[in-house]
């Protein structure tokens, strides 16, 4: 058994997952905080120099975990892992968002996916040295943005 204390919460204009935009530019502007909780307060030492972090988060308002999702940007089913679904078998969630400010244990965030109660995990700066861009591929998601490119010039 794995057992996780959040670090924190977010607080986000989201009410729901469902008034999650799915898409970065739609919520480009859109603000929120992750209040830290004190215990973990120290930790945030040194972090208001990247502009962006990775957030480790629990989808805690997800339904019933599914091992297969049919994304927004697909037809047909996809396996769970080749998806950014919150039906997971372990409900966690991924996210690089941008950082404004920190202040009295407050992190400011912008361009983040998660509504409103999102128990935080863990919090890591994002370095993108990490991953060679020419290296990424981006599987079935390639050939589904073609198609929708496609569509929009017929």
């Amino acid at each position: 058994m794995i057992q996780l204390e959040p670090i924190g919460v977010v607080r986000s204009p989201f009410a729901e997952p469902s008034d999650v935009p799915r898409f970065a530019a739609d919520r480009a502007n859109v603000k929120g905080t992750i209040e830290i909780f004190e215990t973990f307060r120290e930790g945030l030492e040194d972090l208001e120099g990247f502009s962006h972090i990775v957030l480790i988060w629990r989808f805690h308002k997800s339904e019933e975990a599914s091992l297969d999702a049919t994304p927004p940007y697909d037809v047909g089913t996809k396996g769970v892992f080749a998806t950014r679904s919150p039906r997971r078998p372990n409900a966690l969630g991924l996210s690089i968002v941008e950082l404004d400010t920190i202040e009295n244990g407050c992190v400011h965030i912008r361009n983040f996916d998660m509504a409103d109660g999102t128990p935080i995990l863990d919090i890591k700066p994002y370095i993108p040295e990490n991953i060679d861009p020419a290296s990424v591929s981006l599987g079935w998601l390639e050939e589904a943005r073609k198609a929708v490119l496609e569509s929009l010039t017929d």
